[in-house]
């Protein structure tokens, strides 16, 4: 096997990462928005690449993944136009009238529909549709809405791992691995559901006390009907319909972004008062040039060889200590950093090391597992862990200015005793399966 030799080219495309990464990571220092970071290096990325001749602007385009791209713009665009019809809000207030004031059983439901939604949702987007109704509930029954926010963020960030398109980082993994949906579901599945149980069997001990008093009776005043019934049902019955594209999308030879198209063409056409304009308006433009950003400069790092320059290093490791803990190191490592910074940009950092490492021999298939896991988990274990728990964060302090008790607030001292044991023990439920089905995990295939 050829021994890459280090060179201008891998020493200019690793400085700019460096840079750019280290720039993402220390946002909140420097005050500079983590898109024009990502922006910047890109443009440096190119000129540079040019310059010495490893990367060029038509091979930058190239190395955008655009199914990404396409496929969260077109999902962002189908919640835009589902959130009006109120909907959601009926869903809410179902489940309130179900659990007829036991409290944890209202926990339960809730963290299910969560749940639920962030299989085929963005995990910021379910709780950002369902963090204010969360507060009104509690509220109408006057009970803390602690538990219950903190039970949507956790239990929303570990849904979201569970299927290729939950969360941002499974779609980086899953285009980059060749991982289709099917597969990411078929190994991630059991894993997360495992880690679902033992979250939702956690909080009822950490907030028993919260959990066990009377609640009023649910106040029925405030509730809006269904505005839009055609649009909510015919948003339900295409999201069913592309759940089986999602599954069948390999046989007909159809990307994911593809399925995600059909499905909002045909919801358009479903909803007669759909204001087009207004619906495409709410996707996140900002957060969509990130990806595009981050692909740009990833892309120039490997056409420079650097990142099969860095796997070489990795292979004697891996040797020495073995591939399972090399995996279940990841894994952990993966959620330390999560838990401290953002999973996307470090998402993207990690998966051209492990191309790397793929080109030098070593089988990286159980690390595509790994990633994912500790991506996912790692989030729940701080309140800057992902932009779900940040929102959740903003909405509980807002609710307690409002109030004029602090108490109400999330804060991050109370995440950091609510949150981390529940991080730590995921991640020791999710080591021992994978531990207990590591051949499964290793000769997956991908």
């Amino acid at each position: 096997m050829e021994t890459l030799v280090w060179n201008t080219d891998m020493a200019v495309s690793g400085l700019i990462l460096a840079v750019t990464f280290i720039a993402i990571f220390t946002e909140g220092v420097h005050g500079i928005h983590r898109v024009k970071c990502a922006m910047g290096g890109a443009a440096m990325m190119i000129v540079a690449g040019q310059i010495f001749g490893f990367y060029h602007p038509e091979e930058a385009v190239e190395a955008i993944d655009w199914n990404v791209v396409f496929l969260l713009g077109g999902m962002m665009t189908i919640v835009a136009i589902m959130i009006p019809t109120g909907g959601f809000q009926q869903m809410a207030y179902a489940i309130a009238d179900f659990s007829k004031g036991r409290l944890f059983l209202l926990l339960a439901l809730m963290g299910t529909l969560v749940t639920v939604l962030s299989l085929l949702l963005d995990n910021v987007t379910t709780v950002v549709i369902f963090g204010p109704l969360i507060i009104l509930i509690c509220q109408s029954l006057r009970v803390s809405a602690i538990p219950f926010l903190l039970a949507a963020a956790l239990l929303s960030d570990t849904g979201g791992v569970a299927t290729l398109v939950g969360d941002p980082p499974n779609l980086m993994i899953g285009s980059a691995a060749g991982i289709d949906f099917n597969t990411f579901v078929y190994h991630m599945g059991p894993m997360v559901l495992a880690a679902w149980l033992v979250i939702l069997f956690f909080l009822r001990i950490l907030f028993k006390q919260e959990l066990a008093v009377e609640p009023a009776k649910l106040d029925m005043s405030d509730r809006e009907p269904l505005s839009d019934p055609r649009t909510w049902y015919g948003a339900l019955a295409v999201l069913g319909i592309m759940v089986v594209g999602f599954v069948l999308h390999n046989s007909l030879h159809w990307e994911p972004w593809f399925v995600a198209a059909l499905g909002l063409t045909a919801l358009i056409f479903i909803g007669r008062d759909i204001d087009v304009e207004e619906s495409f308006a709410h996707i996140e433009l900002a957060l969509l040039m990130f990806f595009v950003s981050l692909f740009i400069i990833v892309g120039g790092v490997e056409h420079s060889e650097f990142l099969r320059y860095i796997g070489q290093f990795v292979v004697p490791f891996v040797e020495n200590y073995g591939l399972f803990t090399t995996c279940i190191l990841l894994m952990w490592v993966s959620a330390m950093f999560s838990a401290a910074i953002d999973n996307i940009p470090f998402t993207a950092a990690m998966i051209p090391i492990i191309i790397g490492m793929e080109a030098q021999g070593i089988n990286v298939s159980p690390m595509w597992w790994s990633l994912a896991v500790g991506v996912g988990m790692g989030g729940n274990g701080t309140h800057l862990g992902s932009t779900a728990n940040v929102f959740i964060v903003t909405i509980s302090e807002k609710m307690a200015k409002d109030q004029g008790d602090p108490s109400l607030a999330i804060t991050p001292g109370l995440w950091f005793r609510k949150g981390l044991p529940v991080m730590l023990l995921t991640l020791v439920s999710c080591s021992i399966i994978m531990a207990l089905f590591w051949e499964f995990f290793e000769q997956s295939g991908v």
